[in-house]
């Protein structure tokens, strides 16, 4: 089996389901999942209605490049994306995982990262319905369904949509870079 390593971009308040379980569905395939965030230390998540778990941040991204991963995640949560789409380091982060046509994934609100990155025009996305309208004014393809797969980008809803966004995850993390 191949090693991959694969980095799960958060910060304080993102939804606690969307990070635990595609970092644990990416950790049984054999492969490490790495939190990435502009926090060193450790980062609170969302859990419904209040403030959850703590995670312990395995890089800072001022330690992290996209060329030492296979593929990012962006959990979604309110306060997450919110944060991490004004930070200049995260937004450079996602672009180079692009550049390099590397997998991201991205679910709930997590999008609205790769709005501020420059990433949705002319891509097929879904997201929290929330977020629809943030995607078409910036160029995406909304549609409403469980799991949307556009050259590598993988994006799902809600976190009931997890069993699809992880599955489509490792099937793009194990085909690799997109041409």
């Amino acid at each position: 089996m191949e090693k991959k390593t694969i980095a799960i971009l958060a910060t304080h308040g993102f939804e606690e389901s969307e990070l635990k379980s595609p970092k644990e569905h990416l950790e049984q395939q054999g492969w490490e999942a790495h939190i990435v965030s502009p926090e060193s230390g450790s980062i609170r998540s969302w859990t419904k209605s209040d403030w959850g778990a703590s995670y312990t941040v395995d890089k800072t991204l001022g330690e992290a490049k996209a060329s030492d991963y296979d593929a990012l995640v962006l959990p979604g949560g309110v306060l997450n994306p919110d944060k991490l789409r004004t930070n200049d380091d995260a937004i450079r982060f996602v672009q180079d995982f692009f550049d390099h046509r590397k997998p991201v994934a991205a679910i709930c609100h997590g999008p609205q990262v790769l709005i501020n990155a420059g990433q949705v025009k002319g891509r097929k996305m879904t997201s929290v319905s929330n977020v629809s309208k943030d995607l078409i004014n910036a160029g995406a393809e909304w549609v409403d369904e469980e799991v949307v797969v556009d050259n590598g980008l993988v994006t799902s809803r809600t976190p009931d949509d997890l069993p699809a966004f992880n599955a489509k995850l490792v099937e793009e993390v194990k085909e690799g870079q997109h041409v």
